[in-house]
């Protein structure tokens, strides 16, 4: 008897990347490997999509819809080259309306993309539906997906058989088309059993013809078991990475599931173990100078108990080593737990995990339910679609109060449909405003990664790519003792901790007690002296200055926002502690700020 024959999606170029590296590989870095993996016989990429959109513009100063041109020109015309997008929110930072989702299925299939498989975090089908519409009308092929997680020890709601099953269901009835069905865990923390039992069930009421995926992250390790489990239960597909982005939080390694399965009846892909060996030393040869943050390629058994999907581990981690804050991560996986119970139970995947990460983040740095993150309280609200069981109560009050937003049961499609700063005409305008050619890439550009976008288009985007050589040079010219590298820095002295900002040239040097006091006075001759009667406003993470709201000499009542910091992927608001005038600004737009230190006067 034959053996099944099980499609393999080559996950690395997508999902190896963003799980490992944070989504920051240099095309012209990677391009021999896709070259490699074509010769080794892969024909199913997953290519482009997801966070790996944003993070072209955000950290590589590359296009990601010329990355996919090339991409497609080196496979050739008969790769199925598949992208990630997010129901509503496409692959944007935010919902889209009906003209922006739109736009990303025509730009998406202009540039190379076969098949879009397209999931909401929150399992609400209502977010699925016209984006649904739309990729089938642009001539790609639709593969909706369940996504899935195991709940921490003692949490009970949803993430059952009987959810997935109800959710499935949910698809069917709604007669959004599809071609294939994925059951997606980014987080890695589904448990075999239960991904036999889903498996089982998908099959019974799909029937044969159907396409059915199962999708996962080694990060707990129960990948391969995993995938063992709904290869015996019946599914047609399973995702793999080639070393050395493969394991840890990214996808299983493709030569060990062709090791798992040696003497049983599966064939993954016709592939063949020295074809892929030669791949895979091409791939870490192309991948050799990349810093590989630790915790991306091991297994981590404390990921139950989060959950935190592989992609967004290393992401947060990087943005938490750039701001010197790496000693809080494990604060922050224990806050989990509480973050992901009292928010309805929505998947720990994308946007969702960075909800949650943000609001454990937000409660271990200022104090539990302090400060409600914008996105974590919006979905708590409703803003995002109907979560799988209700939100606590209390949490839904705090969030209401602090964002002065009141809860929904709106479709988010329709939310965003009415919002005038999402219509194209919106971001034709801006780009109209900044100077820009108006071509349909770059409004979407524009409308997907906003500010950050805009700083792309107009040329001035930054490059953040993690290089061991880079940072030997950096290390080397530290040590010559001539002047230290511009940055955020933590020194000891005395035992006593500080956050010191340096930067080259004439610059002011900041020193920040780490509990908020300050140590040393600054050189800024500009920010006037502070008297008994005046109020410093601090900094309560580190990040850069997003935009000024107020101005020195402006009245404003408490709460007022005076400035907006980004971190994090937050916009954090900087808000005046009670009414008065203000007396000083002590930063600029674009500057970079330590935890604790003063950036504005209130008098």
């Amino acid at each position: 008897m034959a053996k099944k024959f099980i499609d393999v999606m080559d996950t690395t170029f997508r999902d190896g990347f963003q799980s490992v590296f944070g989504g920051r590989v240099l095309m012209e870095d990677f391009f021999p490997a896709v070259e490699a993996a074509k010769m080794a016989g892969i024909n199913h990429f997953e290519f482009g999509g997801g966070a790996r959109f944003q993070s072209l513009y955000f950290y590589l100063r590359e296009d990601a819809f010329e990355m996919m041109d090339r991409f497609r020109k080196v496979v050739g015309p008969d790769a199925n080259l598949q992208t990630l997008a997010r129901g509503v929110n496409t692959v944007m930072l935010d919902t889209g309306s009906k003209e922006l989702i739109d736009l990303h299925a025509k730009m998406f299939k202009k540039h190379g993309t076969t098949t879009i498989r397209n999931f909401d975090a929150l399992n609400d089908v209502e977010n699925l539906k016209y984006s649904a519409e739309r990729i089938k009308h642009h001539g790609l092929k639709h593969e909706a997906v369940v996504t899935m997680m195991d709940l921490p020890p003692g949490c009970h709601g949803a993430h059952n058989v009987e959810f997935y099953e109800k959710t499935l269901r949910d698809i069917m009835d709604s007669g959004l088309p599809f071609d294939s069905i994925c059951f997606k865990d980014a987080s890695g923390t589904s448990n075999p059993q239960k991904v036999f039992e889903t498996i089982t069930m998908a099959r019974k009421l799909l029937g044969d013809d159907t396409h059915i995926r199962l999708h996962t992250h080694e990060t707990a390790g129960v990948s391969v078991a995993a995938y063992m489990a709904a290869l015996e239960a019946g599914v047609d597909g399973i995702d793999m990475a080639a070393s050395p982005v493969s394991g840890g939080t990214s996808q299983p390694d493709i030569l060990t599931m062709l090791h798992a399965t040696k003497g049983m009846n599966y064939d993954l892909g016709g592939l063949e173990l020295g074809k892929i060996l030669t791949y895979e030393k091409e791939l870490q040869s192309c991948l050799s100078d990349y810093f590989m943050p630790p915790e991306a390629t091991m297994v981590s058994p404390i990921i139950p108990f989060s959950p935190m999907p592989g992609g967004a581990l290393t992401a947060n981690t990087q943005m938490m080593r750039d701001n010197g804050i790496m000693d809080k991560f494990p604060d922050v996986i224990a806050a989990m737990q509480e973050v992901v119970e009292k928010g309805g139970y929505g998947t720990s995947v994308t946007p969702v995990s960075q909800f949650y990460f943000q609001q454990a983040l937000n409660n271990v740095m200022q104090g539990p339910w302090k400060a409600i993150a914008p996105g974590y309280g919006k979905m708590v609200l409703g803003y995002f679609g109907k979560t799988p069981v209700e939100p606590d109560p209390e949490i839904v009050k705090i969030a209401s109060e602090q964002l002065k937003l009141e809860p929904t049961t709106k479709k988010a499609l329709d939310l965003a449909d009415a919002d005038p700063a999402k219509s194209l005409e919106s971001w034709i305008n801006r780009l109209k405003e900044e100077g820009i050619e108006i071509t349909e890439e770059n409004i979407f550009i524009a409308a997907a990664c906003q500010e950050k976008g805009i700083t792309f288009l107009k040329g001035e985007g930054e490059l953040n790519v993690r290089k061991i050589s880079e940072m030997k040079k950096e290390t080397e010219k530290d040590c010559e003792g001539s002047s230290m590298g511009s940055g955020n820095y933590t020194v000891v002295v005395d035992g006593q901790k500080f956050s010191v900002q340096v930067a080259e040239g004439d610059a002011d040097i900041q020193v920040t007690a780490v509990n908020g006091e300050s140590a040393a006075p600054s050189t800024t001759s500009a920010a006037p002296a502070v008297s008994g009667n005046d109020v410093e406003i601090k900094a309560l993470l580190p990040g850069n200055v997003w935009k000024i709201v107020a101005n020195p000499g402006q009245s404003v009542n408490e709460g007022d926002v005076i400035m907006i910091l980004e971190s994090m992927k937050m916009e954090i608001d900087v808000v005046a502690p009670r009414g008065g005038v203000i007396k000083s600004i002590n930063v600029a737009t674009n500057d970079k700020v330590v935890e604790g230190q003063v950036v504005a006067v209130l008098g």
